[in-house]
């Protein structure tokens, strides 16, 4: 499909790009604030490479909606046919404490689902990607999740929260061991490639943390739903979800079953 094939080489070449400019404004210079109303910190860098990205991708692309973290919203977007939804720096906090757990998280959406993805982290050199029906892919190496399906010796990431009671069926916490990442896109690609058994998040999810993961999980083999086990649907009004469960299909149904319905 030569539509897929272009938008997945634009995607790839802007996430490329994004990392230089990330890269080259790293360190100790950074400017760097929090957002208002407690929405997390921000820095020069994010802004800088969202600029990069919205020239690239919609210079290239005019016709596309466009929803990013650090664009305003323009809800001209919900009229078009595609989308690109974006994280210019996915793990921000880490960017600016120099740390490498921070990407870019770059999607292409089509009636609300997604049929292009790339996530990059150029620090550690890893760039996954998938198309619709074309499998997944860490540095052009097909991946696959893990095959664990017992959820009790399940090694699953996911924030300390999630492991507090209320979360779960009559206040019983499985006994998997848990693992965090600060990016939630890093997160959902490293189940994609069964580096870990499944992800959870329970909090309301923003689109352009999860619309990469979403697809690169899928074309994985992996379950990528809400917490009630739908299926995710992109460039919404409001963009979030009603957080996120991913996994191969025996895990993710055995952590579906534990969870409390809320």
């Amino acid at each position: 499909m030569p539509e897929a094939e272009n938008d997945l080489a634009l995607l790839t070449e802007a996430a490329r790009a994004a990392g230089e400019v990330a890269l080259g404004m790293a360190g100790p210079a950074l400017r760097h604030w929090d957002k208002p109303g407690g929405a997390g910190p921000v820095s020069a860098g994010d802004l800088a490479v969202n600029d990069l990205l919205e020239d690239r991708l919609r210079g290239a692309r005019p016709d596309y909606g466009w929803l990013s973290e650090e664009s305003p919203d323009d809800p001209a977007r919900l009229g078009r046919e595609r989308a690109f939804i974006v994280d210019p720096i996915d793990g921000t906090r880490c960017y600016i404490d120099g740390n490498k757990s921070w990407a870019h998280a770059l999607a292409i959406t089509r009636g609300g689902e997604v049929e292009t993805a790339v996530i990059y982290l150029p620090r550690l050199d890893l760039l996954y990607h998938a198309s619709r029906g074309g499998g997944a892919f860490l540095n052009g190496r097909p991946i696959s999740p893990s095959p664990q399906s017992d959820l009790e010796h399940a090694e699953i990431l996911a924030a300390r929260r999630v492991m507090e009671p209320g979360n779960w069926r009559g206040g019983q916490v499985p006994h998997f061991r848990r693992a965090h990442r600060p990016s939630l896109a890093w997160r959902m690609a490293l189940v994609a490639e069964g580096r870990f058994d499944a992800m959870l998040t329970l909090h309301p999810a923003w689109e352009w943390d999860i619309a990469a993961g979403d697809l690169i999980l899928r074309e994985a083999g992996a379950l990528c739903t809400d917490r009630r086990g739908h299926g995710l649907r992109f460039n919404n009004p409001v963009p979030q979800t009603d957080g996120v469960v991913a996994g191969a299909a025996a895990l993710h149904g055995q952590i579906r079953t534990a969870l409390r319905e809320s």
